[in-house]
């Protein structure tokens, strides 16, 4: 039997997490692993996509009939389910900033008030729904009839990347608004892991989107998307520079992505970068840099090579 010097090791991890939490002004963390989870989101989400769609996401034995009973029934339980994720996540944030003025990890938040903004945000998330909803159909709309592959909106709902990914996005942009940034990112997150596809949940993104294959897309925190804008895998909506402050620290809450007006399409492996404007009914073509306006009814293209002429 190997000897692994085991003692050493768990000595050396105890030693690097002490000086992290030091680093970070925490020598004695918060109580229990007191943070939201993505297996609890995970099942959240795909619950409130059985809700969006019962009788294509939900249950197999579903018949429309039951449709209400299930919807009501599940509601009930996800948005209890929900609710305590988000009670963690605003418990996780009110011990942070404590820990981080104050500088005392024994000082706790006041349960009672997370527990009513908790109640509060799930239920502002849950009127939302039926809102969601329509945006999600005007999205499985514009996949069906901007893919000629399509054969039906259930193949859109039921096998595109994309509208998974827009699915999830519609969800998480309704936390992120009502300030549950860390859940809306892990919902993200999970889309991303699932599809290749990355929008951060802040970006704001009009009805009838169509993301069409999708891997390799991503969209910026700020960015925002008109209606009816149909973009290809591979294009980057992103930032040109990371701004800093005088001391030299990242700047966080400013917009530095690009704004999509209403019919754009922006084709395979384009990238957009910088707070710029790209007009409303451009088309941007495969490949193409851009780090500057672009006025309404633009066509962008990469220049044609020459031929080389042999003599």
């Amino acid at each position: 039997m190997a000897n692994w010097k085991i003692d050493n090791i768990v000595h050396g991890l105890q030693q690097a997490r002490h000086d992290w939490r030091e680093s970070q002004h925490r020598p004695k963390e918060f109580g229990g692993r007191e943070l939201p989870s993505k297996e609890a989101l995970k099942a959240i989400v795909d619950d409130l996509c059985g809700i969006l769609f019962p009788m294509r996401l939900g249950p197999a034995d579903l018949r429309q009939e039951g449709e209400d009973v299930y919807i009501a029934f599940t509601l009930d339980k996800v948005l209890s389910a929900l609710y305590e994720q988000v009670r963690l996540t605003l418990a996780y944030e009110a011990r942070y900033r404590i820990s981080a003025t104050i500088r005392d990890s024994n000082h706790q938040p006041d349960a009672a008030m997370i527990q009513q903004q908790a109640s509060s945000m799930v239920q502002t998330f849950a009127n939302a729904l039926p809102d969601i909803r329509r945006l999600l159909d005007s999205d499985v709309q514009a996949a069906y009839e901007g893919d000629p592959a399509a054969r039906s909106v259930d193949e859109v709902l039921l096998c595109y990347p994309g509208m998974l990914a827009i699915t999830y996005h519609r969800l998480a942009h309704v936390l992120y608004q009502n300030n549950v940034p860390l859940l809306a990112r892990m919902i993200a997150e999970l889309a991303h892991s699932a599809t290749g596809i990355d929008i951060h949940p802040g970006a704001q993104i009009g009805k009838s989107f169509f993301i069409d294959h999708g891997t390799g897309v991503v969209i910026g925190e700020t960015c925002i998307i008109g209606a009816r804008v149909r973009i290809y895998q591979a294009v980057t909506l992103g930032a040109k520079r990371f701004e800093v402050d005088d001391a030299g620290n990242l700047q966080k809450d400013y917009a530095r992505h690009p704004v999509v007006e209403d019919d754009v399409v922006i084709y395979a492996g384009a990238t957009i970068l910088g707070r710029v404007t790209i007009g409303k009914g451009s088309v941007i073509g495969g490949n193409v840099w851009l780090t500057h306006d672009i006025p309404p009814h633009s066509q962008i293209m990469q220049s044609m090579p020459k031929p080389k002429i042999s003599v």
